[in-house]
């Protein structure tokens, strides 16, 4: 076998592993309201401060890249992210901020972070959550739980 072909057996086979385990978070919530609705599934709309929220940082780590929760999300929910960061290096754009402001007005009037919104496939709130210390598997189905009020 030659070697270009070596290398990309070996690039393909180290990738997809990862490609499997990727999982899909929008900043666009318009964007990942029509793929809720095109998919009939939920969305989970996150209100984070990555850069500066120790809650926040933790629930990503525990739960949000667990394996467990990867592949349940990639089978029930749209993830929509809602970044509020600090730190200048981590700025995002204008029009991102614009947005983030919007949905925190429209669904975080309680001002918490992290915040964890379980939304419908048109937007209507099905109930809210933040971070919990507890197992991935736990959390996951206190999301279903908050589908189903």
């Amino acid at each position: 076998m030659r070697l270009l072909q070596k290398i990309t057996l070996i690039t393909l086979f180290t990738a997809l592993p990862m490609a499997v385990q990727a999982q899909e978070w929008h900043t666009s919530f318009n964007e990942a309201r029509t793929v809720a609705g095109n998919e009939s599934k939920n969305m989970i709309l996150v209100f984070s401060g990555s850069d500066w929220c120790a809650p926040c940082i933790k629930l990503e780590k525990v739960i949000w890249e667990s394996a467990e929760f990867k592949e349940e999300s990639k089978n029930n929910w749209v993830l929509v992210r809602a970044d509020f960061p600090k730190k200048k290096a981590n700025a995002l754009p204008k029009e991102q901020q614009d947005q983030n402001a919007a949905l925190y007005e429209k669904y975080n009037k309680e001002g918490a972070f992290p915040l964890v919104v379980i939304l419908d496939k048109s937007g209507k709130v099905l109930g809210k959550t933040a971070y919990k210390n507890i197992s991935p598997k736990d959390y996951i189905a206190l999301l279903h739980t908050l589908e189903q009020k």
